[in-house]
């Protein structure tokens, strides 16, 4: 069995003396996971940052089996770790990734979506706003997508001021009624509205609170990885610095 691919860097272990196990979201294969020999030597180190845009061939003898990687640089991020809102980012999203994505299911929109976030590292306006938005197409692609596009009691569209915990629809001030109060808040930036750190931020309380209730019981999971929270108190300390000035 072999194929070629483009990848997104996620993760690497070591394994062996002198080889790792490379964990990347690939564009047409999805997460997948193989054996780069010699991948701890100073050739392969600088490419195999979390991050990098690789070329990737897969080889394995049966399709089941864990397989071997053949990589080469296509596009390096390593300048992202010398920005501390830059790096908090690519760990949020590598360690999400890792976490609640199943190997091999395919996932090109996904990889599509990802790539673009992480070509705003350097921005952090447009990477927090794109990082919310990247949230939210992680829920539907896993089954949990918000429709926020009318109000799930009276059907309307205009108004639309809460998200039903339950059903994950946006809900109207005059559909709320006496429920408002056990209503989750829509965020401005959720319609369009918003495209600030500020907005972003607001964003992600919805985005975890669907996360946490929905995905971490589904699969399994004990949390959602400490480094998304990092990335908010990191954008957090951006508002408060822009502040003072």
């Amino acid at each position: 069995m072999e194929w070629r691919d483009t990848g997104i860097v996620l993760a690497t272990r070591k394994f062996g003396e002198t080889s790792v196990i490379l964990d990347t979201l690939t564009q047409n294969h999805g997460r997948h996971i193989g054996v780069v020999r010699g991948g701890t030597s100073r050739k392969y180190r600088p490419m195999l940052q979390a991050g990098s845009i690789i070329d990737v061939t897969w080889r394995a003898r049966l399709d089941d089996h864990l397989g071997s990687f053949r990589v080469d640089l296509v596009k390096s991020r390593s300048r992202a770790i010398e920005d501390r809102t830059a790096l908090a980012a690519l760990s949020a999203i590598t360690t999400l990734l890792l976490r609640v994505l199943p190997e091999r299911d395919p996932a090109a929109e996904l990889y599509d979506l990802t790539n673009v976030v992480l070509e705003t590292l350097a921005i952090p306006d447009a990477l927090a706003v794109g990082y919310f938005h990247w949230e939210m197409f992680i829920l539907s692609h896993l089954g949990f997508g918000l429709d926020l596009s009318q109000c799930a009691v009276t059907g309307q569209t205009q108004d639309l001021v809460y998200v039903s915990p339950k059903s994950g629809r946006a809900v109207s001030h005059h559909g709320a009624g006496e429920w408002a109060d056990k209503l989750l808040p829509l965020p401005n930036i959720a319609k369009g509205l918003g495209a600030s750190v500020s907005d972003a931020i607001e964003g992600l309380k919805l985005t975890q609170f669907f996360l946490e209730t929905r995905v971490v019981p589904d699969l399994g999971l004990e949390s959602l990885p400490q480094s998304r929270q990092r990335f908010i108190e990191t954008l957090e300390k951006l508002t408060t610095n822009s502040n003072r000035i």
